[in-house]
Order: C-alpha cells, then sequence, then structure tokens
C-alpha cells in the first residue's frame, strides 16, 4: 500500500517506459537508415524515398505522378512490363564552391531507382509519359482483360 501512495500503481509507469524506448529506437532506426543509405550512394529525401510517387487508378487507366524536381527527360528511364513500373534516373545539382561550408543539406543528387507494382495487367504498348514543371505524369491504360465489365443480367 505504501509502495502505491508513494510510486503510484505498479506497471503504469513500466508501460509508459516502454513506450518512450519504442519511439526512441524508431527515431534511431530512421536516422541510421538515413546515414547507410547516404553512404551506399543512394538519394534520400523525406522517409528516404525518391521520387515521391502518388498511384491513382480509374476503370481505363493507372495515373502515376512522381515529383522529380531539377530532373529532365533525358535523364529518366521508364520500362514497364505486365504489371510493373519502373522509374529510374539521376538527379544532377550543380556543384558548389570546394571550399563551401554546408548549413543546411537537404538537396541530394546521383542516381535512384523506384520499382512500383500496379495492381493489375497493363497495355503496355500505350503508356503515355509527360514531364512539366518537375512533375512527371505516366499514364498507363489498363489491359482489356483487366478492365471491369458490365454483365448483363438475363
Amino acid at each position: 500500500m505504501i509502495y502505491r501512495t508513494l510510486f503510484g500503481a505498479p506497471g503504469r509507469r513500466f508501460g509508459a517506459s516502454l513506450k518512450e524506448l519504442e519511439e526512441m529506437q524508431q527515431r534511431m532506426d530512421r536516422l541510421f537508415n538515413g546515414f547507410r543509405d547516404r553512404s551506399a550512394g543512394r538519394v534520400g529525401v523525406g522517409a528516404g524515398v525518391f521520387p515521391a510517387i502518388n498511384i491513382s487508378e480509374d476503370t481505363g487507366a493507372y495515373y502515376v505522378s512522381a515529383e522529380l524536381p531539377g530532373v529532365t527527360s533525358a535523364d529518366l528511364e521508364i520500362n514497364v512490363t505486365a504489371n510493373q513500373l519502373t522509374l529510374a534516373g539521376e538527379r544532377k545539382i550543380s556543384k558548389e564552391a570546394a571550399d563551401a561550408r554546408y548549413h543546411r543539406r537537404e538537396r541530394e543528387a546521383g542516381r535512384f531507382s523506384r520499382a512500383l507494382a500496379l495492381p493489375g495487367d497493363i497495355d503496355a504498348d500505350n503508356v503515355k509519359a509527360g514531364l512539366a514543371d518537375g512533375v512527371l505524369t505516366i499514364t498507363i491504360p489498363k489491359a482489356e482483360k483487366a478492365k471491369p465489365r458490365q454483365i448483363t443480367v438475363q
């Protein structure tokens, strides 16, 4: 009874301490993964994934948009297969003076590659891509067998 009065219910603080330890471990994992990715020559933006990509769909196609600031169409390679899109390229940033001291360095340069599994089969012959204002937009038509069909009830 005296223990409970002085220190609170046993286990209440212990659970909070475990939660704090788990959060600290997650932060450390993110920190060390960022160092590992940079030392391996990978480009990391935000959560360590570049470029940031959105994938959406309607009944006829999938739409992929990727943020690629500073990347030209000549620096991109886009490949599609039955249900996979691979986006690769190189982000180039102009060099600063050799004696430049950074106060903050968040813009990285280098090669990148993302392979994305699409939810269904695609028509690889009719894929279209465009790059405007640093945003790559890819329209990927669905294969005929992947499109929904209206069935008439008799």
